[in-house]
């Protein structure tokens, strides 16, 4: 496809795409490998990318690999032991521990060689594998040749893998857990890396900046539940005389999201708001059109991805990519049933509306207190 500026870019749309996409890239690598995800599991998929990360570091690539101790608790110790065995490093991000479980590293990513990048929604798990309509989770990524950008990213990873297990490196961590998230003016580049905090992530910030002024937002949102400000934005361009359309989870794997986003199904649909759910598989993607903005990574629409976890996003302003990236839309809303606002206030009882408030209230307060009060005290 063609590229931005100097990227060599590529859409990847679900794990059909992404996943032989990857491990040819590993294959390839000569140099170094860093492979960073939230879920990592013992499956064929999982055991695929174990046999493509274990001939490259015996054929002498350096190889890092760092995957979220909740995300992947599943995974046992010894998984990667034949990879560690050959010269391999291999990190849990925050080991799991009752007072710090709310910090988590969401990001995915792999950068070989210091040159190819591929980010998205994608876990390396079998039930991303398929078309994401007759099988196989429904998600989205890129691939990017692209030095400057791989080498932003390789270093991005670098701190973290430093930080993974909150003992090495002391002044390092205190550091990194007294910056403050101060709001920019102005885009800082393509790529938003967010970390937990109190105020608005480089993410949100650049976000409503592009949405205070948007006539056309296409949101594909596997969990969505946006702060305060950025569902002020959406409202208002709906009503603005803008079109806005989201398209939600129609099947998810965690519920209480589902039902915390359907608590604000009714007023943004009073707004003009278009509301869609995916129907043949679980949703897992993220992405946003805003105008000609596009907004691709891991981070989700929902308070824990806008402000609790390590999140990256790439933020690009180019029309083929904006054409490609409305291409995509169109084909998931195909495969998507529109909720209609007289429909929805039939169907919403008493009970279904109660479920939704609490799970609302457990996601935007409860979650938050807790994630950010064990995020001051890290540094301890």
């Amino acid at each position: 496809m063609a590229a931005p500026k100097s990227y060599a870019w590529q859409w990847l749309c679900a794990g059909q795409e992404i996943f032989p996409a990857m491990l040819e890239a590993i294959a390839a690598a000569q140099k170094s490998i860093r492979l960073e995800t939230y879920i990592y599991s013992d499956g064929k998929l999982g055991r695929q990318f174990l046999g493509a990360l274990l001939a490259s570091a015996r054929r002498g690539v350096r190889v890092q690999i760092l995957v979220d101790a909740l995300g992947s608790w599943l995974l046992s110790d010894d998984f990667f032991a034949p990879l560690v065995a050959a010269g391999a490093e291999v990190r849990r991000f925050n080991p799991l521990h009752l007072w710090r479980f709310g910090v988590r590293n969401h990001r995915k990513l792999l950068v070989c060689d210091d040159a190819t990048t591929f980010i998205g929604g994608f876990n390396v798990s079998d039930e991303y594998d398929g078309d994401g309509v007759t099988r196989g989770w429904c998600d989205v990524g890129v691939r990017i040749e692209n030095p400057t950008l791989a080498g932003e990213l390789a270093a991005s990873f670098d701190e973290l893998f430093a930080l993974s297990d909150f003992r090495r490196n002391p002044l390092m961590r205190l550091r990194a857990f007294k910056r403050r998230r101060k709001p920019l003016k102005q885009p800082a580049g393509e790529l938003l890396l967010s970390h937990p905090g109190r105020g608005s992530s480089p993410f949100q910030t650049v976000l409503h900046q592009d949405l205070a002024k948007a006539r056309e937002v296409r949101i594909v949102s596997a969990y969505f539940l946006p702060t305060r400000r950025l569902r002020r934005d959406l409202l208002r361009a709906a009503r603005r005389g803008g079109r806005v359309q989201l398209i939600l989870a129609g099947q998810s794997d965690i519920l209480v999201s589902q039902l915390a986003a359907r608590s604000l199904y009714h007023r943004l649909l009073k707004a003009g708001v278009e509301i869609y759910e995916y129907q043949p598989q679980v949703l897992h993607a993220k992405l946003i059109l805003s105008d000609g903005v596009v907004y691709v990574g891991s981070s989700n629409l929902d308070i824990r991805s806008l402000n609790l976890n390590y999140e990256l996003t790439l933020r690009l302003e180019n029309k083929t990519v904006a054409v490609e990236t409305l291409e995509i839309f169109e084909r998931l809303l195909k495969h998507s049933q529109r909720i209609e606002l007289h429909q929805w206030r039939k169907s919403q009882t008493f009970w279904q509306r109660w479920k939704n408030h609490w799970a609302h209230f457990l996601l935007t307060r409860i979650d938050p207190f807790v994630a950010l009060r064990q995020f001051r005290t890290m540094k301890g």
